[in-house]
């Protein structure tokens, strides 16, 4: 499987630094949807699906976490801990998040709102599908 990174360019000076995510520009796609999250408490992971159509980027904006990337063929895990480098998912990816650092914040920008039907949330069922 070929992960797919986002570089996101940074922008800044002696006061501090800047990203600026624009959709089809630097965000391969139109964005109607970014969440985040946070808080996640050590030993957790998160996530468990893949999503029928649905793209998404994630980037951790603080700390890092670990992503475990399934295509129903090649099993890839990586580590996000650079707010500057985005990973992109593509429909079809099952992914699992792991071994948050403490300060994790880690942003999800969506190509779609949520949708419910676009989950895949048996990795059996995945695997058909594939």
């Amino acid at each position: 499987m070929k992960i797919e990174y986002i570089p996101l360019q940074v922008h800044g000076d002696e006061r501090g630094s800047l990203i600026a995510l624009e959709e089809t520009k630097n965000i391969p796609f139109n964005i109607k949807r970014i969440y985040y999250m946070f808080n996640t408490q050590q030993g957790i992971r998160r996530g468990f699906h893949a999503h029928k159509e649905l793209i998404q980027v994630a980037i951790s904006v603080k700390g890092s976490c670990k992503f475990l990337l399934d295509d129903g063929i090649d099993k890839v895990n990586i580590t996000l801990d650079d707010p500057a480098l985005g990973v992109l998912i593509n429909p079809m990816v099952w992914h699992e998040m792991y071994e948050y650092s403490e300060d994790c914040v880690l942003m999800v920008i969506a190509s779609d709102s949520y949708d419910e039907s676009d989950y895949i949330r048996n990795y059996e069922d995945f695997i058909k599908l594939v």
